[in-house]
């Protein structure tokens, strides 16, 4: 069988999910390394995993043959890992958001096209084996003309503290989880243009470590008439919640991605794991399954690597991301207005997305 090779750049949560996702379910891949700021976290990681090569940097990372650079690290250093991968011959697949702002959105896809190298956005949400039959009872008729859609993901914070750095993420939880809902409403209107986006954005549970929301609501209305309304919060409590709905005129649907397929459990004295995100097992509690594989981590690596192999256009592109990253700036940009902000929308492509909040 021929394998693809792959380098991992981060050792945090999300490049753990990563490997394991690959380890497990995508015997076309072989991670040949993998590289963090830190040397020993690489090493750490390497030897938790069983990857033969770990070093330090992004420059160094470039330095080992592969077909594919994953992307796994702080919004900020997105650009940065993402070009130099392009520009050094590899095919590049980079977790969310694609970046912090629109002209490192821009650079990164120039340099897909000057290298001729593939540049897949990991929207996790367009492989969710459960999502995704929701997807197809939508396009079968099931529920007849779609014309309104819901997604919501909210927990109790993120992993690691940068994120509550807006210099580092460009944003707060609709930086982080807003993202999630604009690339899925794109992914089931098809594409559909924007019409118009409005939000409301607070910081109701971190307001002594972050100047970012932790709270958000945003309703986007897309030309074709549906419209997509997005639910995200780092101030709910219980673990993590992720779940669509989507309204027809002949029917709807209903999922979610943890609860729906977790075991309800109850303890007394608590136990190991429950799901991302929870802050205690005692009680009532939904004990997850399959995590990773619900949420479809290894649906997307798998269909990346066939795609290089098989020298395929990834179904969810770099443009797919940056599509995201406009919506996320007109959410702010309407939340710091207090209005509706029309498309075509023409923020500074250099400022941050939680600039139009911050500033108004």
């Amino acid at each position: 069988m021929k394998k693809a090779k792959l380098v991992l750049i981060g050792t945090g949560f999300i490049a753990g999910i990563h490997t394991e996702s690959l380890k497990r379910f995508v015997p076309q891949a072989e991670i040949v390394a993998v590289f963090s700021n830190s040397e020993a976290n690489a090493e750490a990681f390497a030897k938790k995993h069983g990857i033969p090569r770990w070093g330090a940097g992004i420059d160094a990372a470039m330095e080992v043959e592969c077909d594919i650079v994953d992307i796994c690290i702080p919004n900020y250093l997105h650009k940065k890992a993402a070009v130099a991968a392009l520009d050094a011959g590899r095919h590049v697949i980079i977790e969310k958001p694609l970046c912090v702002t629109l002209s490192e959105a821009d650079a990164m896809l120039e340099a897909a096209k000057r290298n001729g190298k593939k540049l897949m956005y990991a929207e996790e949400l367009c492989f969710a084996p459960k999502y995704e039959r929701v997807r197809a009872l939508v396009k079968e008729g099931a529920v007849g003309e779609v014309y309104m859609l819901k997604q919501s993901e909210k927990h109790s914070g993120p992993h690691s503290a940068w994120f509550y750095d807006i210099n580092l993420a460009g944003g707060g939880v609709l930086m982080d989880m807003g993202c999630h809902a604009a690339a899925w409403f794109r992914w089931m209107t098809g594409g559909a243009k924007v019409k118009s986006v409005q939000a409301h954005l607070s910081t109701v549970l971190h307001k002594n470590i972050t100047g970012a929301e932790d709270n958000a609501v945003m309703i986007i209305e897309f030309e074709n008439g549906v419209i997509g309304v997005a639910e995200d919060s780092w101030a709910r409590h219980g673990g993590m919640d992720d779940r669509i709905e989507v309204y027809g005129t002949q029917g709807l649907c209903y999922a979610d991605l943890f609860m729906g397929n977790a075991v309800q459990t109850y303890s007394k004295n608590g136990y190991g794991y429950a799901m991302e995100k929870s802050d205690t097992t005692k009680g009532w509690t939904f004990t997850i399954f399959e995590e990773m594989f619900n949420q479809g981590y290894p649906h997307e690596l798998q269909h990346f690597v066939d795609c290089v192999l098989k020298d395929r256009q990834p179904l969810v592109t770099g443009e797919d991301g940056k599509a995201a990253l406009e919506i996320l700036y007109a959410a702010y940009a309407a939340a710091g207005q207090g209005k509706k902000i029309e498309f075509p929308f023409s923020p500074d492509k250099s400022s941050k997305p939680v600039d139009g909040w911050i500033k108004g």
